[in-house]
């Protein structure tokens, strides 16, 4: 049974690594979306970054909710393996 209870802590740590990855990935994204000139048809959208893209801005704020969903299911899962020892 208290091998049972490290799930949560298993699963915790999974998910604040996926959501490091996901930060990671949205800042890459977005760094080579607006580094890409010569795909640029105007280079209006590159000077004034308008319209913004929402994806890279999602994969970070996804992280960001990934990272503390990982925190808070490892420190349920620690808790519960530290309360039957």
């Amino acid at each position: 049974m208290p091998g049972a209870l490290l799930i949560p802590l298993i699963v915790g740590a999974f998910i604040f690594l996926l959501g490091i990855v996901f930060i990671i990935w949205g800042k890459k994204e977005e760094e080579n979306y607006y580094d890409s000139l010569t795909t640029r048809f105007d280079l209006r959208e590159f000077f004034s970054r308008w319209p913004p893209r929402p994806e890279p801005g999602a994969l970070k704020t996804g992280g960001w909710i990934a990272i503390i969903v990982g925190i808070v299911t490892a420190g349920v899962g620690y808790l519960l393996w530290w309360l039957n020892k």
